[in-house]
């Protein structure tokens, strides 16, 4: 793999990028698994280092099992690592990565910071804690819309009453969630409709994430991940803490523990991507969530995803020098 900057030959430089949740659905990689050993090679793994069929949860579903997050976050994780090895099989090398929550997660197994099957059990526990950090229906996500990023901090700042209510995914111009104690939500999204957004759009998640309120879940999983065997990434990953790409695996490491209650700046992630010569994104597993992102941060970025055997060709004719 290429480690950044430059290419002499004058081929694109690409990025690929990993979904976060919200991006799953039963039967995803089933095709997959069907028609690449490798990708079916996958989706065993990770029922063996879970000790449970979760192959047999993300094919036949039911969806209320699949949409739990301690099922969604290794089910999204071990879908993308399958996407992901088919087409480094097939010569996709990628100059950085990067992932979306969660999918930071599918980015460091692909830059070989972290194993696979380590990767799945601490996404495991890491949804687990995430939803124990919080009661069910104490904390709330809402969608700001046609608001700034100046804008939603001071909807939250003077809606908070003492409560916490922040911004937790900065995912592009005019798209920012927000995350805390449900009243405290309610209350910045219609301070920031008086402040000029567009809309405030109550979220269906299952705990407020990217907010102080995952501290307790920072704290349980951050041993883990200090104890996970891990190694300098082969492949910059672009943290989505602060935007800086992760050389070490300390560095790393790092970010991922201070990812769990600090906002995702997806926004400058694909900023500090296209700063570093990025001119193709590749998004690699489930949905096309971050392609739409992608397409209102950098308006002339190529950009592919991969999810099914079908999106293949598109790639290899894009890898393939005319």
């Amino acid at each position: 793999m290429n480690s950044g900057g430059g290419n002499p030959l004058g081929l694109p430089v690409i990025a690929c990028l990993f979904p976060g949740q919200g991006s799953q659905a039963v039967g995803m990689g089933k095709a997959l698994a069907d028609q690449f050993p490798i990708c079916a090679a996958t989706f065993a793994e990770a029922d063996a280092a879970l000790g449970e069929s979760l192959s047999g949860l993300i094919f036949n579903g039911p969806a209320d099992r699949l949409t739990l997050t301690e099922n969604t976050q290794p089910a999204i994780l071990t879908m993308s690592v399958a996407v992901w090895r088919l087409l480094d099989e097939r010569g996709l090398n990628p100059s950085f990565v990067a992932g979306h929550s969660l999918g930071e997660y599918s980015a460091h197994v692909a830059a070989g910071t972290l194993a696979f099957a380590d990767a799945v059990r601490l996404v495991r526990n890491r949804g687990r804690y995430m939803q124990e950090a919080v009661p069910v229906g104490v904390g709330a996500m809402s969608a700001i819309l046609g608001l700034d990023e100046a804008g939603v901090a001071r909807a939250c700042q003077e809606a908070a009453e003492g409560d916490v209510v922040s911004p937790a995914n900065l995912n592009a111009p005019g798209q920012i969630v927000i995350a805390g104690t449900a009243a405290a939500v309610a209350r910045a999204g219609e301070r920031a409709k008086a402040l000029g957004a567009k809309r405030a759009i109550a979220l269906q998640v299952s705990a407020p994430f990217h907010c102080a309120l995952m501290k307790p879940a920072e704290e349980r999983l951050a041993p883990e991940l200090r104890a996970a065997a891990s190694q300098d990434p082969r492949v910059p990953v672009v943290a989505n803490v602060d935007a800086e790409p992760k050389r070490s695996a300390a560095a790393s490491i790092d970010a991922l523990i201070r990812q769990v209650s600090s906002p995702v700046r997806w926004e400058s992630v694909i900023q500090r991507l296209a700063s570093e010569g990025v001119t193709a994104y590749v998004e690699v597993g489930p949905g096309k969530v971050l392609s739409g992102l992608v397409k209102k941060i950098v308006r002339d970025a190529t950009i592919l995803n991969v999810e099914g055997p079908d999106d293949l060709s598109t790639v290899e004719a894009f890898l393939t020098p005319a």
